[in-house]
């Protein structure tokens, strides 16, 4: 019996071993298969039907906002507008593509964010543009974004291209130190490139301390240098009150060394439509607060400037 224990030792381990395992039931075969760790729900790619018969049927999506600024106490009513359009875009020249070279064009969901607002006697009007390649995987980040200010001041303008491994930053003003501003910056978040990311792929937002630069129109407005900054984001269900659909979500975005807070509500499922944003933001020892509250959604032929359509269209949303 001795001779033969030695000589079958291992097989006899491995046998126990097997008979242990399937008396506690602790075997692949017995356990209940893993569910899948998905933060939203239904969640098309740009590859699948659903994504192409929302985005690719040649649509603007156009949103209305009502917006609130808080100025150091002082509330002010003002309005946003979000449109939404996939295009063709040359990734050598980074601009739409109007020619037929389509071998060097991307699909990219392009967001423009116009915003227009009053302070006191300064009438503001700010838009912004950003332009994301659909396949996230790709390329990661925005290729390309665009912020231009206008007040009873004067104008500026900043531009970020994503290329040669880095962000390449031009920008013009009325302002004298900023009169000149070519630089580059290491590739990070992109606060601007949020509102692409979750109507692509939200599962795939940052979450954790980050680095990120803040938002264009932040940098214009406070007359700062964009910068990459440390940041905490984080993906939760919305709780709050200024929004009674349900099913919601909140991708919210703190800087502790600056002072400032996003919160950007949009819906768990597809299309995943952003209803609205809170800012906060304390600068030379001013607070401003800004809130959008979705008003209205349409879907329009990506339109000409003079069509009788599309007047009746910009009528519709009080965009003149």
């Amino acid at each position: 019996m001795n001779h033969f224990i030695r000589n079958n030792f291992l097989a006899i381990c491995v046998t126990l071993a097997v008979v242990y395992a399937f008396a506690n039931g602790a075997t692949i075969y017995q356990q209940a298969p893993k569910k899948p760790d998905v933060t939203l729900l239904s969640m098309p790619t740009a590859s699948d039907k659903v994504f192409a018969d929302y985005w690719y049927k040649n649509k603007a999506e156009i949103n209305s906002y009502t917006l609130q600024k808080d100025n150091n106490g002082q509330s002010s009513v003002g309005e946003a507008f979000m449109i939404f359009v996939t295009e063709n875009f040359r990734t050598d020249k980074q601009v739409k593509l109007e020619a037929d070279n389509k071998s060097e064009a991307i699909s990219v969901l392009k967001v423009n964010l116009t915003e227009k607002f009053l302070t006191g006697i300064n009438d503001y009007s700010v838009m912004t543009s950003a332009f994301s390649s659909v396949d996230t995987k790709a390329f990661p980040h925005a290729l390309k974004v665009a912020t231009s200010i206008q007040d009873w001041n004067g104008m500026a303008y900043l531009q970020l291209n994503n290329r040669n491994r880095a962000y390449q930053i031009e920008g013009k003003s009325y302002v004298e130190k900023e009169v000149q501003e070519d630089f580059e910056l290491k590739r990070a978040w992109l606060e601007d490139e949020i509102w692409n990311r979750i109507r692509l792929s939200p599962e795939t937002l940052p979450t954790g301390d980050i680095e990120m630069i803040p938002c264009f129109s932040y940098s214009q407005l406070s007359h700062q240098l964009p910068t990459v900054l440390s940041a905490n984001a984080a993906l939760k269900d919305y709780t709050g009150t200024d929004f009674t659909e349900k099913r919601l979500k909140v991708f919210s975005i703190t800087y502790p060394g600056k002072s400032r807070s996003v919160e950007i509500v949009f819906q768990e499922v597809f299309p995943y439509k952003i209803m609205g944003w809170t800012e906060h933001n304390v600068n030379q020892g001013k607070t401003w607060t800004t809130k959008a509250i979705l008003k209205k959604t349409l879907l329009s032929d990506y339109w000409t400037e003079h069509s009788p359509k599309d007047v009746a269209l910009r009528d519709s949303l009080s965009l003149h």
